[in-house]
């Protein structure tokens, strides 16, 4: 690092958790980012800001007017572009050192398991269980960490998953393929602090998987309900019959 880089990271470099070590090894990380929405938005900024040497965002959608009320990596000059390419722009200001990686398409197939085998870790930010599902079982397939967050209404929860770790459960462990319908903020509404407060945890689980600091939300789902401002924690255990990481998948 440079005296100017010493200087922007000084307050975390300060932290005996992080020192200079730690930060370079954030500004050597890759992160991929499933979406640049609501969730993504806060989780981007943070993760740039941090000095995440390399962020590949992907999302297939533009810009309009009802985002700019909780997606804050756009703003009302950006309606009508590409949400990665908005979100380029805004990262580059935040910080000039972190080299973003636009994909303006739904990563999936090929594409999908080339970006989650290249990442160090995996913050799925979309709003569907099909896209949800796709990543958790690559992440699975190429042991990339994810951290899992959703957001609907007053209520939003977060999870870690380790692959390869054998305490670890995965997603599918937690819902099955099939078994849900999709809640996006567009058919039930979000107040929108509530995506910013998980994607803020997102990208502070994953600054925390990236550093080795503290213990994960592995093995936890954290429930958020901000009408009354609770915070619930549930425990998790992997599924010996899980389809996607089970020992002894269930047969069809």
């Amino acid at each position: 690092m440079d005296d100017s880089q010493l200087l922007r990271y000084s307050r975390q470099i300060l932290l005996p958790q992080v020192d200079v070590a730690g930060q370079d090894a954030l500004l050597g990380a890759r992160a991929l980012l499933i979406g640049a929405g609501g969730l993504g938005s806060p989780a981007a900024i943070y993760l740039a800001a941090a000095g995440v040497g390399q962020l590949v965002i992907a999302d297939p959608d533009r810009v309009e007017l009802s985002n700019l009320q909780r997606q804050i990596l756009h703003h009302q000059s950006d309606l009508g572009r590409q949400k990665v390419a908005s979100a380029t722009d805004t990262l580059s200001m935040i910080n000039p050192d972190v080299r973003v990686t636009p994909v303006a398409e739904r990563l999936q197939g090929k594409r999908l398991e080339e970006e989650i085998a290249r990442a160090d870790v995996v913050l799925d930010c979309s709003d569907n269980f099909d896209t949800r599902f796709a990543v958790n079982a690559a992440c699975v397939a190429h042991g990339t960490p994810l951290v899992s967050g959703a957001a609907v209404r007053l209520e939003g929860q977060i999870a870690v998953f380790l692959p390869g770790r054998d305490d670890s459960p995965c997603y599918a462990c937690l819902y099955h393929a099939g078994e849900q319908e999709d809640q996006t903020c567009s058919e039930n509404g979000v107040l929108s602090p509530i995506v910013g407060i998980i994607g803020s945890l997102q990208a502070l689980e994953a600054l925390k998987v990236l550093l080795g600091l503290g213990e994960t939300l592995c093995g936890r789902l954290v429930v958020f309900d901000g009408t009354v401002h609770e915070w619930r924690t549930l425990k998790l255990h992997r599924d010996p019959h899980c389809p996607v990481c089970g020992d002894n998948p269930r047969q069809p």
